[in-house]
């Protein structure tokens, strides 16, 4: 389907950005030609051209955030338009040379005294940057000097190098071969892949799983060497800011407590013996002698897809979230009606789905909807990112209005597990009660219990490093392949692909990424736990997380929603949610 035969309702409107492209070259070049904030350097210490530089550095990234949301979701629009390719570029060389103009910030106001800092925090006209003065304040002994800063600024392209080559490798050189098919010869792809892990075919799954793998461990010395070389780069940048290590400047930067980390290992440790069980279960549904990685995602139950269009599907996600209250709802049906999201798959635009932000304008939504009970789940998850969204931009001023990265996946998973649950709930068919059930338990282990694992292999990788020694293909497949024994038990074979999945993993080069996926679904089980046991106070303590924005660090703000991650017990409920949920599925399917 060409985008021009979709209905207009079903594509987002960015004129609520800019009107034109016309507009967008406009703006482009009046933020090209008011790119002059050097006049401030050297005279932050008065209070009026400090705050003078504020409104003018808010309002300058305010405009040039609009300019690159419109470029990227034009181009997301049809990926085939070089227009718009063009157009990200340009706004990439203007954020750089905007990074570069501003490098002086930072450093001067961390020359200037506590005292001087401290007065403007308890001064009202400062109010919107009270937060991130205490941040500056905090990390005074971690800001390098302007023309360091200058230097990072400059080497971003060059640091972002190992990123961009796995992605190459990954996206354009990974020599994947043809597999047959429905009697069929087809290419691996990435997304084909993922299909034929979830085949009942078995030697089907097993074929796709050898030859997928193959392509990997044929370059593991080429990705062993990129992948060295980015934990290199972080080792560096964290002692170019004075960090301990790269994961404590990694928590500094998201506000996080060490403990928070901690506790996500310690808690998903003392109950593996959860996800073993889960493993045996699988294993005697599957009736395999012996059970291999390639039937981790092996279907357990008959698929019970929810094959309904995007309008029906969308208000039975409505209807689903009604545990939210009404005015939640009201406010789904009008980002609906408002043409937030673009919903078809067309020709050339970008696959996947993600929620978008410009401040000032309401959130965008990219779906490639399918009638299936994934994509079901999806408008869920992505109306949750755009409500979170929406209620920060509307509860704190632009300087307070991003939300970490921390929190980012709570409202989306949220929307989940409340839409899962109500499902559960609703439904008297015990077939499509165990495809819920068995479909949680698989939410959970990918989200909480793999994403913790990978967690502490990018740990153990860079503490390596940090202590001298250098990566090699080996020891990064030893590590991985102990920590697959000790998260997933022995009656699952260990082979030789599994363990070198960690070549495989892009999020690996963005690195300590992975651990807020596992604690996102924590905070979002407990979030939905509560909710359905109070009621109204809950959901009103739940709106105060989603109006929070970064007005404080993400850990107190999900205190906001009676979620404490520094304690142990936030995490054991989401693991008792996993074996409560298991128990359920066993009962149902008789094991």
């Amino acid at each position: 389907m060409e985008r021009s035969e979709v209905k207009e309702q079903n594509k987002w409107r960015l004129e609520d950005i800019f009107v034109s492209d016309d507009e967008w070259e406009k703006t482009l070049d009046k933020l090209t030609a008011d790119l002059q904030f050097s006049q401030y350097a050297g005279k932050l210490s008065d209070k009026c051209t400090l705050l003078e530089f504020l409104k003018k550095n808010d309002e300058y990234c305010i405009a040039l955030e609009k300019l690159a949301a419109y470029a990227s979701m034009k181009h997301d629009e049809d990926t085939r338009v070089a227009k718009y390719d063009s157009y990200d570029g340009k706004v990439q060389m203007l954020y750089s040379r905007y990074c570069s103009e501003v490098a002086f910030y930072e450093p001067e106001l961390a020359s200037c005294d506590d005292a001087y800092l401290n007065s403007l925090i308890s001064d009202p006209q400062f109010s919107d940057y009270d937060y991130q003065l205490k941040k500056l304040i905090e990390g005074k002994a971690h800001i390098p000097s302007e023309e360091q800063s200058k230097v990072v600024a400059l080497a971003g392209e060059t640091l972002s190098t190992f990123r961009n080559i796995f992605g190459m490798i990954d996206n354009a050189d990974l020599p994947l071969p043809e597999i047959e098919v429905d009697g069929k010869r087809e290419k691996l792809t990435h997304g084909l892949y993922g299909i034929l892990l979830h085949s009942p075919d078995r030697e089907l799954r097993k074929q796709a799983y050898e030859k997928y793998y193959a392509a990997y461990t044929g370059l593991i010395n080429t990705l062993t060497a990129n992948y060295y070389g980015n934990v290199k780069k972080d080792v560096f940048l964290s002692r170019v800011y004075k960090f301990g290590s790269c994961l404590e400047q990694a928590l500094f930067y998201e506000d996080v407590d060490k403990q928070v980390y901690d506790n996500l290992l310690k808690s998903v440790h003392k109950n593996s013996s959860v996800m073993h069980r889960y493993i045996i279960d699988r294993k005697k549904l599957l009736g395999c002698d012996k059970m291999y990685f390639y039937d981790i995602y092996a279907p357990l139950v008959a698929d019970c897809d929810l094959k309904m269009n995007f309008d029906d599907a969308y208000e039975y996600v409505v209807e689903g979230l009604s545990a939210l209250g009404k005015d939640y709802q009201k406010l789904l049906r009008d980002a609906k009606n408002g043409r937030w999201i673009d919903v078809e798959e067309t020709e050339g635009k970008r696959n996947g789905a993600y929620s978008a932000r410009s401040y000032g304008v309401h959130p965008f939504v990219l779906l490639n909807y399918k009638p299936s009970i994934n994509d079901v789940f999806t408008i869920a998850h992505e109306m949750g990112h755009s409500v979170h969204t929406y209620f920060s931009q509307k509860g704190q001023p632009y300087a307070k209005s991003d939300y970490k990265i921390f929190v980012a996946e709570v409202a989306s998973t949220v929307n989940e597990v409340l839409l899962l649950k109500n499902m559960l709930a609703t439904s008297d068919d015990v077939n499509f009660r165990k495809y819920l059930l068995n479909y949680y338990l698989d939410s959970i282990r990918a989200t909480l219990h793999r994403q913790t694992m990978f967690a502490e292999f990018e740990y153990l990788a860079h503490k390596k490093v940090e202590d001298g020694e250098p990566l090699t293909k080996e020891n990064l497949c030893e590590i991985y392949g102990n920590l697959g024994r000790q998260y997933y038990g022995e009656e699952i074979e260990h082979d030789y692909q599994i363990s070198c999945e960690w070549a495989r993993i892009p999020h690996f080069y963005s690195s300590f990424y992975v651990y807020k996926y596992a604690t996102g679904i924590t905070a979002a089980i407990n979030i939905v736990n509560r909710i359905l046991a109070e009621g109204d106070k809950a959901i009103s303590d739940y709106f105060r997380f989603l109006s929070g924005g970064s007005s404080a660090d993400p850990v107190s703000l999900l205190r906001l929603a009676g979620v404490d991650l520094t304690s142990e017990g936030a995490f054991d409920v989401a693991m008792k949610e996993f074996e409560n949920t298991l128990l359920q599925f066993e009962k149902l399917m008789g094991i």
